[in-house]
């Protein structure tokens, strides 16, 4: 495979992991975390960009799509784990984001003071699903190549965006608040879950897969290797987009003050930069850029649903995300991250470990045991987590996990049972191997 061709596979899985959403997170880590800016973002590169990198090369070790990885723990938990996560990155948190962060960034600069925004977000939603449920139903390359020219065109934006902040800075970078004052780094680790981008590449890795087969390279080793060769490419322009995006954000709060979320710390810094002329050219950009990301996974999350379930059909599956997500949208943008919060602290864990397990898979010989611990490990603590977030009272299972369980109350409080949980399913298919061969003795 030449280096060229390695190079624009790199390029196709940035442009798969980078939606306009990806935008919205790093500014408001900068803006938050303050002068821990930078040890923030270092946890938020870790699940933000190499944990999706792991994820592509982890499908194509495994050669499978994510159902058949996740079957390696049981065939019912591979539909399961697939299906939620399908889900969230399509009808629940994914495709509604786009709306609302295409809202939050394309229209609310030019809305008047005394427009009523949850009548404007109604309105808006129905027509941009509309044309999402269009282009879906129409499948042509107009999607495709608005795409390819969207990427460069957000890029240049981006980098004209960072050299002008640093050029004519916005203000001096403020103290932690609360959240990122005494642990930013795994603050950060857990804002990474919001990206979604490790969900997304367990579910769109077959895709790059693909892309390098239809190169001649079938062997699975070599296929490996190139697929983590690109996924290196693609995380070194995340990388560089991350820590300029969070540069922004904590060199903003003098200029624009705190905001609830990215899209608006975004939109009002380029503003502040541009005038109006930029955050024109911003909106446009990012509306465009959020309307194919809707489609792709419209069209992605349909092809999944009517695989699996074969009544119902693609056509109808994305008449119903559409209107569903359209819904889903019009609880606005910060309260649409704070809905999806506990779910993926829940789910991302498990997309962890799963992840971890295809790289050790051969070391301790894919036994089905290890992979029932391992998981089994993780889920009883990334639900309490996830309970925790959404408001629950766990307060008896807390006190528990918070005297003996390291890490726990930095949000990775599940990595010990993990592990424990592994070693046991191990030792289990041994004593068993051992029971059944005593058994054949006799």
């Amino acid at each position: 495979m030449s280096k060229k061709d390695l190079i624009a596979v790199g390029f196709m899985l940035f442009a798969l992991f980078f939606g306009a959403g990806n935008m919205i997170f790093p500014p408001a880590l900068g803006q938050a975390a303050g002068e821990n800016v930078w040890i923030a973002i270092a946890g938020f590169l870790i699940t933000g960009v190499g944990l999706p990198v792991l994820a592509v090369s982890a499908i194509a070790k495994t050669g499978s799509d994510l159902q058949q990885l996740a079957s390696r723990v049981h065939p019912v938990f591979g539909v399961i784990f697939t299906t939620i996560m399908y889900l969230a990155i399509g009808p629940f948190f994914g495709i509604p984001r786009t709306g609302t962060v295409s809202f939050e960034i394309g229209v609310t600069p030019f809305l008047p003071e005394t427009a009523d925004r949850s009548i404007m977000l109604a309105a808006y939603t129905v027509i941009y699903f509309i044309v999402s449920l269009w282009l879906a139903l129409n499948p042509s390359k107009l999607v495709d190549r608005i795409g390819k020219l969207l990427t460069p065109l957000l890029l240049i934006g981006l980098t004209l965006f960072f050299i002008k902040s640093v050029w004519t800075p916005m203000g001096e970078i403020q103290k932690p608040t609360d959240a990122y004052a005494h642990a930013p780094l795994f603050k950060g680790f857990i804002d990474g879950y919001l990206t979604m981008d490790a969900i997304a590449a367990l579910v769109f890795g077959i895709i790059v897969i693909q892309a390098i087969q239809q190169k001649g390279i079938t062997n699975k080793k070599q296929l490996t290797k190139l697929c983590i060769q690109a996924g290196l490419i693609a995380a070194s322009g995340l990388t560089l987009v991350y820590l300029s995006l969070a540069f922004i954000g904590s060199s903003s709060v003098q200029a624009i003050g705190y905001r609830d979320n990215g899209g608006e710390i975004i939109s009002q810094a380029a503003t502040y930069l541009f005038g109006e002329a930029g955050t024109v050219i911003l909106s446009v950009i990012i509306m465009l850029a959020c309307l194919t990301t809707s489609v792709g996974l419209l069209s992605s999350c349909a092809s999944y649903f009517a695989k699996i379930s074969p009544k119902l059909s693609y056509r109808m599956l994305v008449i119903v995300m559409s209107v569903f997500s359209a819904f889903i949208a019009n609880v606005g943008l910060t309260k649409l991250i704070s809905l999806s919060i506990p779910v993926l602290i829940i789910i991302y864990p498990l997309a962890i470990t799963l992840v971890a397990l295809s790289f050790l898979h051969d070391y301790f010989g894919g036994k089905q045991t290890v992979y029932i611990g391992a998981i089994s490990g993780t889920f009883l603590v990334s639900v309490v987590d996830g309970l925790k977030t959404a408001g629950f009272d766990v307060s008896a299972i807390l006190h528990v996990y918070e005297k003996t369980l390291p890490l726990f109350e930095q949000g990775i409080g599940w990595l010990t049972p993990a592990l424990v949980g592994g070693l046991i399913g191990l030792l289990l298919n041994k004593t068993n191997h051992v029971t059944r061969t005593e058994r054949k003795a006799s």
